[in-house]
């Protein structure tokens, strides 16, 4: 159990740098290749994009393929993608590599979580979960760090160093993973499209969804331009918007593992519900506040809730129905890449247009409240009954 943990937290933070090491690169990229600030937030949304668009045939195909062979040739993509990265000579050719990039994780990153429940039992699948979700905290609080380092010397290390390193991880998934062939019923796989009228069909369903895709997008939006806009404010460098990230990164590896723990005594509801709150407040207080170290203290409390809140969504979710986990999860990381792919865009029209941050900063907090009203109305976090019985029908 250990080894197989330790191999799919690994793939989640590569993922998860890869993932989110575009933000604090942003000015010096945005500098480098001549981008306005209206457009550099693609750049981010370009991998994003990718993803969102894949995961949602990557999904239903491999629930009738062996995950592990999934896993495998789509780590190997992903890190040769993510070596491209570090050729590109201009804004084209770094959207080109990074919507690769992307298209790979979408391969990749569904297979992990809907490995989970197969590789692991019941038990042990709320803990599992929130230690997978460690991964891409820990890439936060120690890959994007490490990187602004690396890119102090030179911008195009961070996307070597991380493509090699991805490349290691999947001969490990070659070794180490075991087989996870489809049932005969799964092999007997309906049309894509047909997979995902249960969860269009279903009023659970489709609220829990948007209740999802608002929660990224608020956070996407705002964390898109967290490096811009310390730059911009308090003039750091992209060593330090890097020693920032490793704090903030901190609260996100936090949240993943205390989670399992907070649910157990609060409740799904209580838990996921207050920490919105909290994070809703943080927002609207952190483009007033006067110094690096005060935004730090009260930004870590929204990346603490993302820590908290991410896996107890996707646990919710992939728990709905056995034979079409690789759907579910893909269609909830397809869903959370395109609002990662729309919230930088927004963020990155209305912070060149509007009060820079500020403006930024409300979008989130919106869209915060938004979620919290989808999330609520649709009963997934009380009772999911109607929506097993709408998918195992």
């Amino acid at each position: 159990m250990g080894k197989l943990t330790t191999l799919l937290f690994s793939i989640m933070f590569f993922i998860g740098t890869d993932t989110f090491l575009i933000s604090p690169l942003i000015p010096t990229l945005q500098q480098l290749f001549d981008i306005p600030t209206q457009y550099s937030g693609w750049m981010v949304g370009a991998y994003a994009l990718g993803y969102a668009i894949f995961a949602l045939i990557a999904g239903p195909l491999s629930d009738g393929w062996d995950r592990k062979k999934v896993m495998f040739y789509g780590m190997i993509a992903f890190s040769i993608s993510t070596i491209l990265c570090g050729f590109a000579t201009g804004f084209w050719s770094m959207f080109l590599f990074r919507l690769l990039a992307g298209i790979s994780a979408a391969f990749t990153s569904p297979q992990i979580w809907a490995s989970i429940p197969v590789l692991f039992p019941a038990s042990k699948n709320a803990k599992v979960f929130g230690i997978v979700m460690a991964g891409l905290a820990a890439a936060q609080a120690f890959g994007i760090p490490i990187g602004g380092l690396l890119a102090s010397t030179h911008w195009s290390y961070p996307f070597y160093v991380i493509g090699a390193c991805s490349l290691v991880v999947s001969i490990f998934i070659y070794i180490a993973m075991p087989a996870m062939k489809p049932s005969q019923e799964q092999r007997t796989r309906l049309p894509i499209l047909k997979r995902y009228i249960p969860l269009l069909t279903s009023r659970i369903a489709r609220r829990a969804f948007l209740g999802h895709f608002m929660f990224n997008c608020g956070f996407m939006a705002a964390f898109s331009f967290i490096g811009k806009w310390m730059t911009d404010r308090f003039d750091l460098s992209v060593e330090q918007v890097g020693y920032v990230m490793f704090f903030l990164g901190i609260g996100n590896l936090v949240g993943s593992f205390g989670g399992p723990y907070l649910v157990q005594r609060f409740n799904r509801f209580n838990t996921l519900v207050g920490g919105f709150l909290l994070a809703t407040a943080c927002f609207i207080a952190v483009p007033f506040l006067p110094s690096v170290a005060a935004f730090d203290g009260v930004y870590f409390f929204i990346f603490l809730n993302m820590g908290i809140a991410f896996p107890l969504i996707m646990g919710q979710l992939t728990s709905l129905n056995p034979t079409i986990r690789g759907t579910i999860s893909s269609l909830g990381n397809s869903i959370m890449y395109a609002a990662t792919t729309i919230g930088s865009w927004i963020a990155g029209l209305i912070y060149a247009t509007f009060n820079g941050f500020v403006a930024v900063a409300i979008f989130a907090a919106l869209c915060f409240v938004v979620a919290i009203f989808y999330f609520v109305t649709s009963g997934i976090l009380t009772n999911q009954s109607e929506l097993k019985k709408k998918l195992a029908s």
